[in-house]
């Protein structure tokens, strides 16, 4: 079963709140993660159909867990558990069934499992809806919002991901300008990428294959990206000296779960292996 705690994150957000309410003054929000076994309660995660065999049921105003423990009417566990199985109907789309994850995979920089599936996946949409052959990709590890899961993958897995409302795009750019997008990345920060292998040592960019040939300065590349960096994100800037921008219009949720589904439909459970595309010499602050 999927890790996805969409229940637990609300819990802890709605008991937060909760104990911050009768305060006055600014007050300053901080956030971590943190797992939540829901021993106290034996609840935990509920699907569309068995909100009671997971979340419990409220009688009389009196809270009774999962595990048979009963909470007091009126008491914060009872309040906070009606508010959690009021709202669980809405939330039943969440819960649809995607994908299958063949194991857990974590964002992590130079590169990753996750991160290279991200950005060769997004390659593939891009030139799917453009209908243009894409060289290269680019996107930004802050755009990956948590990590893939193992076992079955929810809707809310993937929304939770990608919860930004960025495009995709393709963009056109002269090798020199490319070369100068790498350059900047390879002094800085090396983001999520595909279609290339670089080397960089000592925050300089070595080398820099697309496709496995050297870049050319004067070929024309379409590169695929986000509209978020397209114009600062980042510090990016991937459209100066564009020839040509193309806006799919298409957000990259809703790219990914097409994709993702179209996966599921065809027997395919989402995997993906680390290929060395970036190689970091010397400097290791990525």
């Amino acid at each position: 079963m999927a890790k996805t705690k969409i229940m637990k994150r609300i819990f802890l957000i709605c008991l937060v709140f909760s104990l911050l309410a009768p305060s006055s003054g600014a007050t300053i929000f901080k956030w971590k993660k943190a797992e939540m076994d829901g021993s106290r309660t034996g609840v935990v995660t509920a699907g569309p159909d068995n909100v009671d065999e997971t979340m419990g049921r409220i009688v009389r105003g009196k809270y009774i867990a999962p595990n048979g423990k009963e909470f007091k009417k009126n008491s914060s566990t009872a309040k906070v558990a009606k508010l959690m199985i009021d709202v669980q109907p809405s939330m039943a789309f969440v819960k649809e069934l995607v994908g299958h994850s063949a194991r857990e995979m974590k964002k992590h920089s130079p590169e990753s499992e996750l991160t290279n599936w991200v950005i060769d996946m997004l390659m593939e949409e891009t030139g799917r809806l453009t209908e243009q052959n894409i060289d290269l990709g680019i996107t930004n590890f802050g755009g990956i919002r948590v990590d893939m899961p193992s076992g079955d993958v929810l809707y809310d897995d993937l929304q939770s991901m990608f919860p930004f409302n960025n495009t995709l795009c393709c963009v056109k750019l002269k090798g020199s300008d490319v070369r100068r997008i790498f350059e900047r990345m390879a002094s800085t920060s090396v983001q999520v990428i595909g279609g290339v292998r670089i080397v960089v040592k000592d925050r300089k960019l070595q080398s820099i294959l697309v496709g496995g040939e050297p870049l050319d300065d004067n070929r024309i590349y379409n590169l695929a990206t986000i509209s978020f960096l397209l114009n600062g994100g980042d510090g990016l800037n991937l459209a100066q000296n564009a020839i040509e921008v193309v806006d799919t219009q298409v957000n990259i949720f809703d790219a990914v779960i097409n994709h993702v589904r179209e996966m599921t439909k065809r027997g395919e459970v989402i995997e993906y292996e680390m290929d060395g595309r970036v190689q970091i010499i010397g400097d290791r602050r990525r």
